[in-house]
């Protein structure tokens, strides 16, 4: 099925739905395929998996570019590319249930912020986080002493939806509720602007679908999450 087909709901194809409505000013690419700049997300999609399209994804990719593909079904993948990852992903949504605070501080996180982020992401590894991945959207994070130990923050915006990203909590910070708190921060000023949360977690992670449900979110779909590489 095309995404282009009339009938298919925005978070079918999340990727193209973004670049080409709320996100499509960031949008690498044309008509046959589009992209976020590497910087900010190695996130790609085309209109159908057409060895054209793929083809043009391979002209857009350096040798050491990867690309995210989350699609409805299985990608059979041309010649000239390797698969680095192939999984399933579950797409949930919902408006989190908001978390008392207890006098935590959540403070807005911004360029300044960009070297702990990725110090706290490269530990944590809850999916991609680049160096402009903040630029996608608004991130909040909890201090303590200074440290960086938990974040969250927006990344896709297809149409009237924001996706929910980078959810982490440094190991010996875990269990005081900081992800609750953020994750309903996030949820609480994206519904703010009128849009729908939702967000993507891998189908292994039980624990992570098991919290988002307790904080009243639902899944929606699976996805095939494909990750790519040019064959050398």
């Amino acid at each position: 099925m095309s995404v282009h087909d009339s009938s298919s709901h925005p978070l079918d194809h999340p990727i193209w739905t973004a670049l080409t409505t709320t996100q499509q000013a960031l949008a690498e690419g044309d008509a046959r395929v589009r992209r976020y700049p590497t910087e900010m997300t190695p996130f790609a999609d085309m209109p159908d998996l057409s060895v054209e399209n793929f083809t043009a994804l391979a002209a857009m990719m350096s040798p050491t570019d990867i690309a995210v593909l989350f699609t409805p079904d299985a990608v059979t993948l041309p010649a000239g590319f390797n698969v680095v990852l192939a999984d399933t992903g579950e797409q949930m949504i919902g408006t989190p249930v908001e978390t008392p605070t207890n006098g935590v501080d959540i403070v807005p996180l911004g360029v300044d912020d960009v070297p702990a982020m990725m110090e706290l992401t490269a530990l944590t590894r809850p999916g991609p986080f680049s160096a402009r991945t903040h630029e996608l959207g608004t991130f909040l994070g909890i201090r303590v002493d200074s440290q960086l130990v938990a974040m969250a923050g927006e990344r896709m915006k297809p149409a009237q939806y924001t996706e929910m990203t980078a959810v982490c909590v440094h190991p010996s910070h875990r269990g005081r509720g900081y992800g609750q708190m953020l994750l309903g921060a996030v949820a609480r000023q994206i519904v703010s602007r009128g849009e729908v949360p939702f967000l993507h977690v891998f189908t292994s992670n039980h624990s992570a679908i098991a919290l988002y449900r307790r904080q009243g979110m639902e899944i929606r779909r699976r996805f095939h999450v494909t990750v790519l590489k040019k064959a050398n």
